[in-house]
């Protein structure tokens, strides 16, 4: 497993579906999914130029911010579900939160931000597959969120973020993922700090490069499978 060679790997996908579908080089960015990962790994992915690291666990993204802090300009992406009584140590430690979908948890976050940090980027996770299971608002109640986020000062709304279901071809997702990137587009065009639409994984790269994504998040082609050593 030669962590170097996949990220090159993944980055060269991600540059040719930016000239396919007629994006500026470099628009999106790379999050390199580490979640169960060891920190080894994630030593070597920053060796070799990854600086965006996105964790699910609350518990394992804090001990790994606390043991890599001799990487400069490593950046750390909370990309899983928020329970209340976790939301202090997300606010102290994380550089960015992308699973904003409750008015209490925004609020925590932002009165548990310490004052001598930067204020915390997030994005408002979107439902738009309907599903039960997934968390994320409605894109009906998307004004209200967005109000509410830009309201308290410690937070930086910077996007969007969807997991939608699996669908069965690239042009099915796309249709999936249309009225998101609508959205986003209207919330981009009329606030210069929402620059980031972060959809996209390894199994729909493509359809969610085509609608406009800004950031994937890609974990197992870059680290390998959960028992990478």
């Amino acid at each position: 497993m030669n962590i170097e060679t996949n990220l090159s790997l993944v980055g060269e996908q991600i540059a040719q579906l930016e000239r396919q579908y007629q994006r500026n080089a470099g628009s999106v960015r790379l999050l390199a999914v580490s979640k169960t990962k060891p920190l080894e790994a994630i030593r070597a992915a920053y060796q070799a130029g990854q600086r965006l690291f996105g964790e699910n666990y609350v518990q394992e993204a804090v001990e790994k911010h606390s043991a890599l802090t001799d990487l400069v300009g490593i950046e750390w992406h909370f990309i899983g579900p928020i329970q209340s009584n976790k939301s202090r140590v997300i606010a102290q430690t994380m550089d960015w939160v992308h699973t904003i979908d409750r008015e209490k948890i925004a609020r925590r976050l932002s009165e548990q931000r310490p004052d001598d940090m930067p204020k915390l980027n997030v994005c408002i996770q979107v439902n738009i597959s309907g599903e039960e299971s997934k968390s994320g608002i409605s894109l009906e109640s998307l004004p209200e969120m967005v109000s509410l986020v830009k309201s308290l000062p410690n937070l930086q709304l910077r996007g969007l973020m969807a997991i939608p279901a699996p669908q069965e071809d690239e042009a099915k997702q796309m249709a999936v993922y249309r009225p998101l990137s609508q959205a986003y587009l209207e919330l981009a065009s009329s606030d210069s700090m929402i620059d980031t639409l972060s959809i996209g994984m390894s199994g729909d790269l493509s359809a969610a490069i085509a609608s406009g994504s800004t950031m994937v998040r890609v974990g197992t082609a870059i680290f390998g499978a959960r028992d990478y050593i």
